[in-house]
């Protein structure tokens, strides 16, 4: 009889990591819908803070009470171990979705998504660097050789095409070394807290502080439509759904074996960027989306 969790189990693992990471995707264009018809424009930087402080101090309220119902452990382990959670919500949550959100508003959803997998690489780098367990491998070495040229391949071409700005590819690049610091943090979550619980309080926390963010910048949501709350619910819906998974599958698996498929993401968000607000997709983002997905197959490869 198989006595492993179903966060463990191989198809569920597939099944469960697929969706967190076609949800992921699905943000890129939502995000973007949503600005425009909230009436956020790229220069409302309180506004983009509180539509995401909004988003995701939802999420985190709702898996908490979902925690509660099933009677999940509210315990924090240690007095000190606030402090590692508050540091996990800035970096999660606050900081990296000031950087997203910013960022996004001042590129191309499918330029941002590809920019985006630049975190899976950071990971890679930065687990060598900070965990004695993690070594560099030549097979790590190749893969975020191939992945970071697939990134630098996003500048090929004439300014038409898309070329480095400060404003978006800098701030989508600070949110992916954001998330690359929230990956190795998530590693010592479960140690101090349940994982729902903690990712919970680390969406709800972490959304508060944007929420504030937003109201002392003089942020306001100038619309508010139908359609653009059908896009808040939605983004609420993959923050929920797609945390909640991913973290978990973190504290049971190998994290090689879960991180292979967020390749997917950039693909998916770059698609679905192009389908839904009309970009035009130029050949170097399929060349970078291809790069960077080889990238994180190679460094996963082998892995159990």
């Amino acid at each position: 009889m198989d006595n492993k969790s179903i966060f463990q189990r191989p198809l569920w693992v597939t099944i469960f990591a697929l969706s967190a990471a076609v949800a992921w995707g699905w943000a890129y264009p939502l995000i973007k819908l949503g600005f425009a018809e909230f009436g956020i424009s790229p220069d409302m930087t309180g506004g983009k803070m509180l539509f995401a402080g909004i988003r995701f101090s939802f999420s985190g309220f709702i898996i908490l009470a979902v925690a509660q119902s099933v009677k999940r452990s509210f315990h924090i382990r240690k007095t000190g171990d606030w402090w590692y959670l508050l540091l996990f919500a800035l970096t999660n949550t606050t900081l990296h979705y000031a950087f997203f959100y910013f960022g996004l508003s001042h590129s191309q959803g499918a330029r941002a998504a590809i920019l985006n997998s630049m975190s899976v690489f950071c990971v890679v780098v930065f687990a060598c660097l900070f965990f004695a367990s993690d070594r560099m491998t030549s097979r790590k070495l190749v893969g975020c050789a191939v992945g970071f040229a697939g990134i630098l391949s996003l500048n090929l071409g004439g300014k038409e095409s898309g070329q480095f700005t400060w404003l978006g590819d800098g701030m989508i690049i600070l949110n992916a070394l954001c998330g690359a610091a929230a990956s190795l943090l998530t590693r010592g979550l479960g140690k101090r807290v349940d994982v729902f619980v903690g990712t919970g309080i680390s969406l709800a926390v972490g959304g508060l502080l944007l929420v504030v963010s937003g109201l002392l910048m003089g942020g306001i949501l100038p619309q508010i439509t139908l359609a653009g709350g059908f896009y808040l619910l939605l983004l609420i819906a993959i923050s929920t759904i797609g945390f909640t998974l991913y973290n978990k599958l973190l504290t049971c698996n190998p994290v090689g074996k879960v991180a292979i498929y967020n390749s997917l993401i950039p693909v998916v968000g770059a698609v679905t960027s192009c389908i839904c607000l009309n970009e035009t997709f130029y050949w170097k983002y399929a060349v970078a989306g291809a790069l960077a997905t080889t990238g994180i197959y190679i460094i996963n490869k082998g892995k159990s």
